[in-house]
C-alpha cells in the first residue's frame, strides 16, 4: 500500500480542497485565519506538503461555508475538475 500522501485515493484531495476554497472566494491567508492557523499550512495541504486529516477537512469546509458532510459527497465523486 502507498504511503497516505502518494496513494491514489488521496492525490485529488489537494486540488478538491483548493477549488473549495477558491469557491468561497477566500484566499489562503483568509482560509488561515478563519481555522486559526498558519497560512503555509493552507499552502501545504494544497500542494500535498501535508496530510489533512478528517477533522480538518471538516473544518475547512465548515470555513468555506460548506456542509462537510456535503463536501465529502462531492469529494467522493471528485474528479479534479
Amino acid at each position: 500500500m502507498a504511503k497516505s500522501l502518494q496513494a491514489s485515493r488521496y492525490r485529488q484531495l489537494p486540488a478538491f480542497l483548493r477549488q473549495m476554497r477558491e469557491k468561497a472566494n477566500l484566499t489562503q491567508r483568509d482560509l488561515a485565519k478563519k481555522l486559526g492557523i498558519q497560512h503555509t499550512m493552507i499552502h501545504n495541504s494544497e500542494t500535498a506538503e501535508r496530510r489533512v486529516d478528517v477533522a480538518e477537512f471538516a473544518d475547512w469546509a465548515k470555513a468555506c461555508g460548506v456542509d462537510p458532510v456535503e463536501a465529502f459527497k462531492d469529494f467522493w465523486s471528485y474528479k479534479g475538475r
